[in-house]
């Protein structure tokens, strides 16, 4: 049974610091302002992309869709952590009891739907008006959002979705993640932001799936890379796999470091050189965490 990606959208990653913000503004008009203020910058790049996707297909096309979507922990704005810390101090220590009093009353309410990963993908499904069918959010460094695609292929190649949406939302710009990637020594890049979508379904499309899997961090040593073209997010061992090997565009350094988001940018990159003529190429994509994402298309004939 042949899954194909059927259609593609992206909101284009930000790379640099917490002040450089390289989202084109105009690609986030599709999200009203007065609903921004109960959204994580993930959710809002992923609601753009998902109002792209919908506009990339006809009308009505996704309204029952699966939707999985890999989502990331960054979120809420930073000032109502900061009155939330304030007010859950005593004697410059941090208190539990009085976080669960006066700490919680300091913030706004919605910030508990702003930190909530699996809003991320309801934010988005629920504004563009898609994503009735089978869905599932999952916490994601990167390799997460290759499970994302992987269950999205199953959903449609087992008949549980006509149509199923996969991808990835991720915003490592937030002070609180940078913060705790700095401390797991983690960090493997410059910040990126940045949220993509691809709407797969059975029979031809605009790129045929032809593997997705993950390879957890303790079996890399012994994984043999697929052959041939390669689109990859790399970490410091898989660049030195990859050094010697012909045809790899490694896409780091424009993307950045978008977490959840980087595989699914990187598939929208890989889908450019399908479109160029190229027949067949593997995104390996690199998280955080060591473990390695690697989703194989082939151009539809």
């Amino acid at each position: 049974m042949i899954v194909s990606v059927i259609a593609a959208a992206g909101v284009r990653a930000s790379v640099g610091g917490a002040t450089e913000r390289f989202v084109d503004d105009r690609a986030l008009e599709s999200v009203p302002l007065r609903v921004r203020k109960t959204m994580s910058r993930g959710a809002v790049l992923a609601t753009a992309a998902m109002h792209q996707l919908v506009g990339a297909l006809p009308a009505g096309a996704l309204r029952d869709a699966g939707c999985f979507v890999g989502v990331g922990a960054s979120g809420g704005a930073v000032s109502e952590l900061h009155a939330m810390l304030r007010a859950s101090t005593v004697d410059g220590a941090w208190s539990l009891a009085r976080f669960g009093g006066a700490g919680l009353a300091a913030c706004n309410p919605l910030l508990a739907f702003q930190l909530m990963n699996n809003f991320t993908m309801a934010h988005a499904a629920i504004q563009a008006g898609v994503g009735t069918g089978v869905h599932g959010a999952l916490f994601s460094r990167g390799a997460g959002t290759v499970h994302a695609l992987a269950e999205a292929v199953a959903a449609v190649s087992h008949g549980d979705a006509a149509v199923a949406i996969a991808g990835g939302a991720d915003s490592a710009l937030h002070p609180v993640t940078r913060a705790e990637l700095d401390r797991m020594h983690a960090w493997s890049g410059v910040p990126g932001e940045g949220a993509a979508l691809v709407a797969v379904a059975r029979g031809e499309g605009i790129a045929r799936i032809v593997g997705c899997r993950v390879i957890e961090a303790e079996a890399r040593a012994a994984t043999a890379l697929p052959e041939g073209a390669i689109v990859a997010i790399t970490d410091a061992a898989l660049r030195a796999v990859i050094a010697d090997r012909a045809e790899v565009l490694d896409v780091s350094a424009a993307l950045g470091e978008c977490l959840a988001a980087g595989p699914a940018l990187a598939w929208l990159c890989a889908l450019d050189l399908l479109a160029g003529g190229a027949e067949r190429i593997a995104v390996v994509t690199a998280d955080v965490d060591g473990a390695l994402g690697i989703v194989e298309l082939e151009r539809a004939s």
